[in-house]
């Protein structure tokens, strides 16, 4: 009976204790095979209808604060160009802040805070960080660009600057959750 008791102790302490090593609880799995990618996002964010032309292939949203979101833009490039043939991740952050994040005319206002690079397996990851301005108001964006299949991936987090201490923690787990494959 005793040592009923200690094994059964043992599961539940054991189970407990793997539940809270998890580096990802409160997200969720998004992955579209068709175009070659995946990434987690945070419970309680729902995908949003996306129009034809729009640019995006995917945008999901807080339910809470909508203006909190997560999308993914692919353009296609040459097949023989790298990620690195493109810039060095300032190089890159530049021109993505100058032409997608605030492009001309849009009112928006870009500044690349932070630029750097990883590699996870045979595919490298520029990581980019905007302080935006919209309007009078402030945004925090997180990027990850990646190139694979002659196609340029870029994987946005947006969330407002009076937001960003709150989500920084999970908005920088979700950006470097983003691969292409």
């Amino acid at each position: 009976m005793l040592k009923r008791i200690v094994a059964l102790v043992l599961i539940v302490l054991g189970l407990s204790l793997q539940g809270c090593a998890t580096p990802v609880s409160g997200l969720k799995s998004f992955i579209d095979s068709t175009d070659g990618y995946q990434f987690l996002y945070p419970n309680g964010w729902q995908p949003v209808k996306v129009s034809t032309g729009s640019g995006a292939d995917v945008v999901i949203h807080d339910i809470i604060h909508p203006s909190e979101n997560v999308s993914v833009v692919i353009n296609s490039i040459a097949s023989n160009k790298t990620l690195s043939d493109l810039g060095d991740p300032g190089e890159v952050g530049y021109k993505l802040g100058k032409n997608a994040i605030a492009p001309p005319d849009s009112g928006r206002e870009a500044e690349l805070v932070n630029a750097e690079a990883r590699t996870a397996g045979d595919k490298t990851y520029y990581l980019l960080e905007y302080a935006v301005k919209v309007g009078g108001r402030e945004r925090h964006n997180l990027a990850s660009v990646a190139v694979s299949r002659g196609k340029l991936y870029t994987f946005n987090a947006s969330t407002t600057e009076d937001r960003w201490p709150k989500m920084e923690d999970v908005l920088q787990q979700v950006i470097r959750s983003f691969s292409v494959y």
